[in-house]
């Protein structure tokens, strides 16, 4: 059991300095991050929350981080011949220019066009002054051509981003996306569309419903204005008339703009009602690609069972359409989400299989370069060249010739070109968290790659040994911080896992490609391939389901880029002192022995509950189920009930409850209402309360029925409502304006009908919020009703969609938020987490400490307050498992 304490009243924090962040200036709404989310997380200026998932209802999906795509491979490239070459000093000379335009866009996408404007200005300054420099001093001459390419670059790169934010700022669509106008539009797609998974509510019991479409703007038409402009948007769609459309069609669609909340260029997102009109016919070769990739869907479903039948398009092709949402999760905890990516690993398994054939064949050299580079291009065909797809071909594609032809050497400054290039030509993947992956991974391959390979040959490893056990720990280690960055998380079962994984991957890719190839000529050859991909692929589905299901395999991390830097030196120090032998030894006994102490720890955790526990915020996955004590031994206010019956039943007899005063509902989503029966399991239930908006559907049906089992009233809520018990007060502040009725399938909508209650325990107050979102935040600001409390229970999971003003109002000293490890939603929103850490916020999340409880402690702070403690039990929910294994 984990405790730390929360502290007083921050001072000069209360005037919201540090809470004056959320970047609206431009984006996507599918946010971050597969990983994901993009990079940019805590540059916040003002508005909403940046990066971050597609969150609410309708918004309630999950969001794909990289630009709209799958996430990239951290072992971006797969294992070229020449890996075992003799280690050569690498040319480094085009990394600084690759680095250095880097930065520049970054700052014009985070800071606009003004930021653009300063990029551009230091870079010139630096490249005059180190020019000058040069002249004066001989030594430094010969850094004077690489200067000036580095210089010279970035240089370009920020008055080309300049240019680009300049034109985003000034696009009419954004000002009508501010405003939410209904617009038509006509768009031509740039990927498929993807499906998105949300919980039921409402009149349903979930699914995947509805479709995230990113597209290039044609045309708009909002209000009285009509524009022919380009730009990204993003469209979410519902399935009907999306789900089989192909890149490269064009579409007309009418919705509601709503502001892209990622730094990516995206000029606005539009929520779509209905079906598309004034359709394109798709090109003869994604007609062609779609329908090779439709055959191994079909060949893998007639051969495999339903697990590893969703997983094999997605290692070939990238496909994950039929991915069982569970093997999705346990790819995810286990470190092996990268497979199922369309990345520089597949691309290298395709031309690297056509280069060893024929070299089998003693073919010229340059002769199979050119053959594979062929196999490359097709191979990009039948996955789509997303820009995704794109990218990873470029910078696979680039390190793999250049291994290949024996010119290890030419790596480093061909993949800084590759980077140089696709930077200059889409600045939006500065922020994107795949290119940074598939960088790091790309980088550690070519550079540590070789010494390694090397260093382990010397001490008598078989060369194919060594470059296996080489790939996936050099890339894995140069991804852990960006990943650790990214999920909060670091993973300690996920090299171990990728090594096992690493033998399964080259034979289920490459069968599952001919697969796809056969499938319009022999659909049983086709067959035949899926069913020899079987057992790797059913490897990789049981090593994803054991080491998720690994007790400890997963610790907290501090996310963002503080997480990242911090892992990253953390890594370096210990690569570094691994050098010398006497420490190395050193090294491995400390982990072993940390090992040996704290697994166990989280395996069995202390005793539970802490003594004098004022509210529980309990661990049931995805969803929100917090516990008030009442003063009254045994009783408690339950607020929500997650989404499954188990694990509130387990919260509760784990805290000893014996009967519930009340059970709050704040709005009708299963994730708050689907354990409802198993909180009331064997404990007396004094009444049931919902809010003023409770419309018949499956939600108010389910919570009637389990009231009545449980001989329970149902009673209703309003603002301005006081509950008393012993130790406990609860004040109901929202929903100010409720309506009428809402539509069931408007998540959104459903979200901001929430009950807001101020919970005044021994320990402090407690602002319990449901998922409100902006319009619902805005409401309570307005109202003028005092919102200030001790903890904050995170509104909506830790979406991105918190305002700053309503944070502020808050001014917590603790904020919990209750999530799910590993959830589709990509939740908590890394801006969300950045700014209140920043801000001094003691942030505790389920996913990551399990249960947790607000203590009171027993001294008053300086304002006469009392002081509290956050106290985890640990021992967090895994990511759902599976019911039975595969065949």
């Amino acid at each position: 059991m984990n405790c730390g304490p929360v502290g007083g009243r921050r001072s000069g924090d209360r005037d919201g300095g540090d809470l004056d962040g959320g970047d609206r200036d431009g984006g996507d709404l599918d946010g971050g991050d597969r990983d994901g989310g993009d990079l940019d997380g805590g540059d916040l200026d003002g508005g909403d929350l940046d990066g971050g998932d597609l969150d609410g209802g309708d918004l309630d999906e999950p969001v794909v981080p990289d630009d709209l795509a799958e996430p990239v491979a951290p072992d971006d490239l797969d294992e070229p011949d020449h890996l075992d070459e003799p280690a050569t000093r690498a040319d480094l000379r085009l990394v600084p220019a690759a680095l250095w335009t880097w930065g520049s866009v970054l700052c014009g996408l985070l800071g606009g066009a003004a930021g653009g404007i300063a990029a551009a200005l230091v870079s010139a300054t630096v490249l005059i002054t180190g020019l000058m420099l040069a002249r004066t001093a001989p030594r430094a001459a010969r850094y004077r051509s690489g200067l000036l390419a580095a210089g010279g670059c970035a240089v370009a790169a920020a008055v080309l981003i300049t240019v680009h934010a300049s034109a985003l700022e000034q696009n009419p669509l954004r000002a009508a996306a501010e405003r939410g106008s209904a617009a038509e539009v006509r768009v031509r797609l740039t990927d498929d569309p993807r499906p998105l998974q949300q919980a039921g509510f409402g009149g349903q019991a979930g699914g995947a419903t509805r479709m995230l479409v990113p597209v290039t703007l044609v045309e708009a038409v909002a209000g009285d204005g009509r524009w022919s402009l380009g730009g990204r948007m993003v469209l979410l769609t519902p399935a009907e008339g999306w789900q089989g459309l192909l890149p490269g069609q064009e579409v007309s669609a009418q919705g509601l703009l709503a502001p892209a909340q990622r730094s990516d260029l995206t000029v606005a997102a539009l929520r779509v009602r209905g079906p598309p009109t004034e359709v394109t016919a798709p090109s003869w070769w994604q007609t062609a690609a779609g329908g090779l990739r439709d055959g191994l869907r079909d060949a893998s479903a007639r051969a495999l069972d339903p697990a590893p039948a969703g997983l094999l398009p997605g290692l070939a092709v990238g496909d994950t359409r039929n991915q069982a949402p569970e093997v999705e999760q346990d790819f995810r905890t286990a470190g092996l989400t990268h497979l199922t990516a369309v990345s520089g690993a597949n691309l290298t398994l395709i031309a690297g299989t056509v280069l060893l054939l024929l070299r089998f064949a003693r073919a010229d050299p340059r002769a199979a370069a050119v053959l594979a580079g062929v196999a490359l291009v097709g191979f990009v065909i039948l996955a789509r060249p997303s820009p995704s797809v794109l990218r990873a071909a470029v910078m696979g594609g680039v390190v793999l010739l250049a291994l290949a032809l024996g010119r290890a050497r030419s790596a480093v400054p061909a993949l800084a070109a590759a980077v140089l290039a696709l930077l200059l030509i889409d600045p939006a993947l500065a922020v994107d968290a795949g290119f940074a992956l598939s960088v790091a991974a790309s980088g550690a391959l070519v550079l540590l790659g070789p010494p390694w390979v090397a260093a382990l040959r010397a001490r008598g490893t078989p060369a194919g040994v060594a470059e296996a056990l080489v790939v996936p720990v050099a890339a894995a280690l140069a991804t852990a911080p960006l990943i650790a960055g990214l999920g909060g998380q670091v993973s300690l079962v996920s090299v171990v896992a990728n090594l096992l994984a690493a033998p399964a991957v080259a034979p289920a890719t490459v069968l599952g490609v001919l697969a796809a190839v056969l499938s319009p000529l022999s659909p049983d050859a086709a067959q035949a391939c899926a069913w020899l991909a079987g057992p790797a692929v059913r490897w990789l589905v049981e090593i994803a389901d054991r080491a998720a299901a690994v007790p400890g395999g997963t610790v907290p991390w501090p996310e963002g880029l503080t997480g990242s830097l911090l892992l990253a030196g953390v890594l370096l120090v210990l690569v570094l002192l691994a050098r010398h032998r006497r420490i190395r030894a050193l090294l491995v006994a400390v982990l072993l022995g940390l090992m040996l102490v704290l697994v166990p720890t989280r395996v069995v955790p202390p005793g539970w509950p802490p003594s004098g526990w004022a509210m529980v915020a309990c661990d049931v996955g995805q969803g929100d189920a917090l516990v008030l004590a009442t003063g009254v031994p045994g009783r408690v206010v339950v607020v929500d009930a997650g989404p499954e019956d188990g694990p509130i039943d387990a919260c509760l007899d784990r805290l000893g409850v014996r009967g519930i005063s009340l059970l709050l509902v704040s709005h009708l989503h299963a994730d708050h209402m689907g354990g409802i029966a198993g909180a009331m399991r064997d404990r007396p239930t004094s009444g049931v309360a919902v809010g003023p908006v409770h419309d018949a559907g499956w939600t108010m049906r389910t919570i009637a029925a389990a009231a009545a089992a449980a001989g329970a009233p149902v009673v209703e809520l309003v603002a301005g409502r006081t509950l008393a018990w012993p130790a406990l007060r609860i004040d109901v502040l929202g929903p100010v304006h409720p309506p009428r009725s809402v539509d069931a399938d408007d998540g959104t909508a459903v979200n901001d009908t929430s009950l807001v209650l101020r919970a005044s325990t021994p320990a402090g107050t407690v602002l319990l919020t449901g998922d409100v979102e902006l319009a619902a935040q805005a409401d309570l600001l307005a109202s003028g009703v005092d919102l200030r409390a001790d903890v904050l229970k995170v509104p909506h999971h830790g979406s991105r969609y918190t305002s700053v003003a309503f944070l502020r109002a808050v001014r917590p000293r603790a904020a919990l938020v209750s999530v799910g490890a590993g959830n589709t939603y990509r939740h908590p929103n890394p801006a969300l987490m950045e700014i209140l850490a920043g801000s001094g916020v003691q942030v505790r999340r389920t996913d990551q400490a399990g249960d947790t409880a607000v203590v009171a402690a027993p001294d008053a702070d300086r304002d006469g307050r009392p002081d509290l403690a956050l106290v985890t039990r640990g021992d967090p929910m895994p990511s759902p498992r599976r019911s039975g294994g595969s065949r």
